[in-house]
């Protein structure tokens, strides 16, 4: 029910901008006629940062779901990020933003970015005023907004773009749909184990493959590993080391994983989840259900990672 629901909204959106598309008088090639055409050409100009150095899409690239390829992603002034990047794809329903959710919608997430002095560092209001005395986008904010350039539909304009990102084109989405070969067997044995025995889907549930919870598995002890995650937003001792769980759709094209960017394959990903203590020392708040072993053999953890391959998006797919 979820997924066709999704997928009746991405076809609408599809056709909508068809529509508009083909029945609208010709435009100039560098012209955009929606709010989403409009946050698209934000997303992918370094307009917005303040050395013009980097763009939204220098750290979320389109052939990686929108993440990045780099463990850890340069800022306009080239500073080291401390987080990897995540991706960007099907977050329209979601509820919370960044790794430690310190964001309620997706147009407070375009904001983190764009102000942070390591990253964007552009204030908005800087923004604005940049793209006001812009004439190509002075001409399309008032065009499309019917209004000068301002904090709301710039934000807007991003945000709406962000949620075109939505995927369902999957060799998953089709075997659902009754295509028994869309995915490998190896791949069908991995769904069985994501809901079984690997216990996956305890906190990579719904649609996207998130709970919209947040979690610690681990990768805090205080000595290695120091990122206090969502602790650092809510002071609450209970969420050191919490850290967002993230959708897996496309999760085979987002390498590397994890907030600190520790493993470089969905199999070492797996390896961790199979045996923790292997790779973290006395973790500290660790949830309780990694608390042993998963006992997965070498063909299991093949196969689990078959699985989370098989939830990419043909448009992400390797020819």
């Amino acid at each position: 029910m979820f997924r066709t629901r999704k997928y009746l909204m991405v076809l609408l959106s599809a056709v909508a901008f068809i529509f508009t598309v083909a029945f609208q008088p010709q435009k100039e090639k560098n012209e955009v006629l929606t709010k989403e055409q409009l946050g698209e050409k934000l997303f992918f100009d370094p307009i917005l940062s303040k050395g013009m150095a980097i763009s939204c899409a220098s750290c979320h690239i389109p052939d990686f779901a929108f993440a990045d390829s780099a463990a850890f992603s340069r800022g306009d002034k080239g500073t080291l990020l401390p987080r990897n990047s995540p991706a960007l794809t099907n977050l329209s329903g979601r509820t919370e933003f960044f790794w430690d959710g310190r964001a309620a919608s997706l147009e407070e997430q375009v904001l983190g970015p764009l102000s942070a002095r390591d990253e964007m560092d552009l204030p908005i209001e800087e923004a604005v005023e940049r793209l006001k005395k812009n004439d190509f986008y002075s001409a399309a904010f008032q065009s499309i907004f019917k209004s000068e350039v301002n904090s709301k539909n710039f934000l807007s304009a991003i945000a709406s773009f962000e949620r075109t990102l939505e995927t369902t084109n999957t060799p998953y989405d089709r075997y659902l749909e009754g295509d028994q070969k869309a995915m490998s067997p190896s791949a069908i044995r991995g769904r069985i184990l994501f809901i079984g025995k690997a216990n996956c889907s305890t906190c990579h549930s719904g649609e996207d493959f998130t709970a919209d919870r947040f979690k610690s598995i681990g990768l805090f002890n205080g000595k290695e590993f120091t990122d206090p995650g969502r602790f650092k937003i809510t002071s609450d001792s209970s969420h050191i080391g919490v850290f967002k769980i993230p959708g897996l759709r496309n999760v085979a094209v987002t390498a590397p994983y994890m907030h600190n960017a520790m493993f470089k394959t969905l199999r070492q990903v797996v390896e961790y989840y199979n045996t923790p203590d292997k790779f973290v020392k006395n973790s500290i708040n660790r949830d309780l259900s990694l608390g042993s072993s998963l006992n997965l053999s070498e063909g299991e953890i093949d196969d689990v990672v078959a699985f989370l391959e098989a939830l990419t998006d043909d448009r992400f797919r390797k020819k």
